[in-house]
């Protein structure tokens, strides 16, 4: 939901920014570099959760149940890394962190209509945390650390002498950190990859800014920019024997369940760019 809103306010504000800017010479046209610097703020994660693939044909749509039937994670999941084995004792909340980097790019104007692409390397700060809890009592717990994102976007806007306002979108790689840990003994839990392993997830980007000339050569950005990453293949985690045959993970296919974190790795941020324009 605060996502959805974040870009009606860009996309409003770009086309009002549009209509209100004078002609202008071809001001904007050549290309530039600059300095990153803002913050990265993740949503809500009321709504993470963990998903399972029992008879693993490749569908994270599964139930786990006993052999009695009844849900093995009927106590629920939480957005955040368990506390304890229990619900009871509360998860630990996601962080945010500062998005600082570089970015380099072309544009291109005629009349006010500027149009340009540009590519953006940030290291982002974030961390977060999605857990499960079953009727062990036990926690299933998956971390992932936001490390370098690259981001490969056109944009398209409107400019005046000393200002331009647009709007971009492109694609997005990010190398991710995973972690996964339980307080199930019982079990034996096998990664996609090594435990603690890097990930290269691909995505997509979308924002608007308003740039502003201070001078001939120099200018500032400020810029909103929502990431989205699918990193969610890479923290896939078997669970395996030894454990009796009446183990909820093992009831379907002898083989094992795959669990894996149900959300994109999805943050907000807001920056601003310190350009020089060759």
């Amino acid at each position: 939901m605060r996502s959805n809103r974040f870009r009606r306010v860009i996309i409003t504000t770009f086309y009002l920014a549009m209509a209100a800017l004078p002609a202008s010479a071809q001001t904007w046209s050549g290309p530039y570099a600059g300095f990153i610097f803002g913050a990265g703020l993740q949503p809500g994660d009321s709504s993470e959760t963990v998903t399972f693939d029992t008879n693993l044909d490749g569908a994270f749509s599964d139930s786990v149940r006993t052999a009695t039937g009844a849900d093995a994670f009927s106590p629920g999941f939480c957005g955040g890394i368990a506390n304890g084995a229990l619900p009871s004792a509360g998860c630990l909340d996601d962080s945010d962190g500062i998005d600082v980097g570089g970015r380099a790019g072309y544009d291109w104007q005629s009349g006010r209509f500027v149009v340009g692409a540009l590519v953006d390397v940030s290291s982002t700060d974030l961390s977060d945390g999605a857990t499960a809890f079953s009727t062990t009592p036990a926690f299933y717990a998956f971390s992932r650390e936001m490390g370098i994102v690259t981001g490969l976007r056109g944009r398209i806007g409107a400019g005046s002498d000393r200002l331009l306002a647009y709007g971009t979108g492109g694609g997005a790689w990010a190398r991710i950190d995973h972690r996964f840990t339980s307080s199930n003994g019982v079990n034996t839990f096998v990664p996609s990859k090594d435990e603690g392993r890097s990930g290269s997830s691909w995505g997509y980007q979308a924002g608007g800014g308003v740039e502003v000339r201070l001078g001939e050569r120099f200018s500032l950005t400020g810029e909103y920019l929502w990431t989205s990453i699918d990193d969610r293949e890479d923290s896939t985690v078997r669970s395996q024997g030894p454990a009796p045959a009446t183990n909820p993970f093992i009831l379907v296919n002898p083989g094992g369940t795959d669990l894996r974190r149900s959300e994109r790795f999805e943050f907000h941020a807001t920056r601003v760019a310190l350009n020089y324009r060759f």
